[in-house]
């Protein structure tokens, strides 16, 4: 049990962990999203397709059991405590930190469920709708919103190629976004 804990396959699970989460990350910011498809790049900006790709990452090992399932859980703190970590480096005092956590876990999962719908229903449109209401609401239009869900439901499937055992290792492929 010591070295389970403290010794090597800790440091693998560790290591998993991290390369998984790098490759979300690396995703999430993508030069083209900021720079071709007008997703603000200001820490909220990087929030949404952080949150993005970590749903995506998320549906892609639903309803998987067993080490896909607490792998899943693992990333998903990771990712809550990065965004603890970023609201702490912005000058979030420790008082209003576990306020806005509060906010943007809620923000988080009202996207899930509205990116995950319009995925099972295989809806570009809706996908764009909803990405739209949450990435830009302050345009009034917002045409980039649908190259963000052809590549949303190109990531989708990707990820559904790729298999659960390679994942578990801590590989994890997503596709290059297209300027075009």
């Amino acid at each position: 049990m010591f070295n389970r804990l403290f010794g090597r396959e800790r440091q693998a699970n560790h290591a998993i962990t991290e390369a998984l989460y790098g490759e979300i990350v690396a995703a999430a910011r993508q030069s083209v999203f900021y720079s071709h498809w007008n997703v603000p790049d200001t820490p909220l900006g990087r929030f949404e397709m952080l949150s993005l790709h970590m749903f995506l990452f998320q549906h892609r090992l639903h309803g998987e059991e067993g080490a896909s399932r607490a792998l899943a859980q693992v990333l998903i703190d990771e990712f809550f405590k990065d965004v603890d970590h970023s609201l702490r480096e912005l000058g979030i005092s420790d008082v209003g930190v576990p306020k806005r956590m509060r906010k943007l876990a809620k923000m988080f999962y009202g996207r899930t469920a509205a990116y995950a719908d319009s995925l099972e229903r295989n809806d570009t449109a809706s996908f764009a709708a909803a990405l739209a209401r949450n990435v830009r609401p302050d345009a009034a239009e917002w045409p980039e919103a649908d190259r963000l869900a052809g590549y949303a439901m190109q990531v989708e499937k990707e990820l559904a190629s790729q298999p659960s055992e390679a994942i578990r290792a801590g590989n994890l492929s997503f596709p290059h976004a297209q300027l075009a």
